[in-house]
């Protein structure tokens, strides 16, 4: 499902370096803005927040936060709620870094045809590509760049990055959102993965600004039709040796009566 394409992704993770780097990384792009409510990320608080990412040995749930993105005339142009785990594989050994809302801006672009939506914090950045194709929308890029503090004193420093590319995930058609409750691994690199978890996502279309209604995916389907399939193949098992047993016992009685 997925692939990783090095050379592009190099090229546009130092893209990404230099644009963290400029005044343009603290504020909305000029074609859109985030927005913030009580139920969604405020903006990037650089006092107290980490100047690099903290790579854990153990694995957390991510908080789920609502991250959107507004045109020109002030309309929810892509909204996504998720939670955000980066896993790094290095000397044969997992760490993890959990997305921090409270240090993480939503920036992007929006288009009749392409968005963009960015998550940038402090030592790493997270982009979404989304395309409209005809009458459905999906994902079709997902770039991802890491720059961690060291795990140990003698460690040196090192950068992560990745990519999905030409790909269409979350796909959906116009007015819908992609919604997967299960856990949605991509692998972004040999040393890079990234986990969503849950996920609900919508470029394009949205009323209101609101999700639009739910296209469940694959894992949440088999999850929640496979205790009904079991459920009514044990009623038809149990139907089935009740129906035998009652013309057994009928078989035998009638036995009885002729002799």
């Amino acid at each position: 499902m997925t692939r990783t394409r090095r050379p592009v992704a190099l090229f546009l993770m130092l893209s990404s370096l230099h644009w963290l780097g400029s005044p343009l990384a603290s504020n909305s792009l000029d074609l859109s803005h985030s927005a913030a409510s009580s139920h969604e990320v405020p903006a990037v608080n650089s006092r107290g927040a980490p100047k690099r990412p903290v790579l854990q040995p153990k694995e957390t749930a991510p908080p789920q936060v609502t991250y959107t993105l507004k045109n020109l005339k002030g309309e929810v142009c892509v909204r996504a709620s998720l939670g955000v785990e980066f896993v790094v594989r290095e000397n044969k050994k997992k760490y993890y870094f959990n997305l921090d809302p409270r240090s993480t801006q939503a920036t992007g672009n929006c288009r009749n045809q392409k968005s963009v939506l960015s998550l940038v914090f402090a030592g790493g950045n997270l982009e979404f590509t989304f395309i409209k194709d005809g009458d459905v929308s999906y994902v079709r890029t997902i770039t991802g760049l890491l720059i961690p503090a060291p795990t140990c004193k003698n460690c040196q420093n090192k950068t992560y990055i990745g990519i999905v590319d030409h790909e269409k995930l979350f796909k959906a058609k116009n007015g819908l959102s992609f919604q997967c409750k299960s856990e949605t691994t991509l692998i972004l690199s040999d040393n890079l993965r990234l986990k969503l978890v849950p996920l609900q996502i919508q470029a394009f279309d949205l009323a209101r600004g609101a999700f639009g209604k739910e296209v469940e995916c694959w894992e949440d389907y088999n999850k929640r039709m496979i205790p009904i399939v079991l459920g009514a193949v044990a009623a038809a098992i149990c139907l089935i040796a009740i129906l035998t047993y009652v013309l057994v016992r009928e078989h035998r009685s009638r036995g009885y009566e002729q002799l």
